[in-house]
């Protein structure tokens, strides 16, 4: 129920998202979610894509740096408290959150939110116990 996500560091500078969005355009590979963060000199995009393996390398063989992770997709009822009622079931446990970003998942008024935790296998367990659904690759692609 971990699935990869794909972290380039790009420079903070007009035009720098565009080699890497056209680059995966260009082989096909369909993006399901991304973010960005940034600080005054690059930025992080983290992606959600098919295929995580061979945009990796699409990407490395083009001069980014790319890390692969593992991150929990959780499915919430697009509705207010959709993401309070997952921080609750976290509530009390040690795990933390190192960050997260959300998509609309686009059917049935359900949302996913990316978290990147510290115990990933924790989280799930803690996912699962409060029937909080945790998705797969499948499904996040499917989606």
């Amino acid at each position: 129920m971990k699935i990869k996500q794909l972290s380039l560091f790009v420079e903070n500078k007009p035009g720098h998202l565009l080699a890497p969005c056209r680059l995966l355009a260009d082989h096909h590979i369909d993006l399901r979610a991304l973010s960005v963060a940034d600080t005054q000199h690059f930025g992080v995009l983290r992606l959600i894509v098919a295929e995580p393996d061979q945009a990796a390398k699409l990407l490395e063989d083009k001069g980014f740096v790319v890390k692969t992770t593992e991150v929990l997709a959780v499915e919430v009822e697009d509705r207010p408290g959709g993401l309070a009622r997952v921080l609750a079931a976290l509530e009390g446990s040690p795990l933390n959150i190192e960050y997260m970003y959300a998509f609309p998942f686009g059917h049935d008024d359900r949302a996913v939110l990316i978290f990147r935790f510290d115990d990933p296998d924790a989280a799930i367990a803690r996912m699962q116990a409060a029937a909080i659904s945790v998705l797969s690759t499948t499904e996040i692609l499917g989606g």
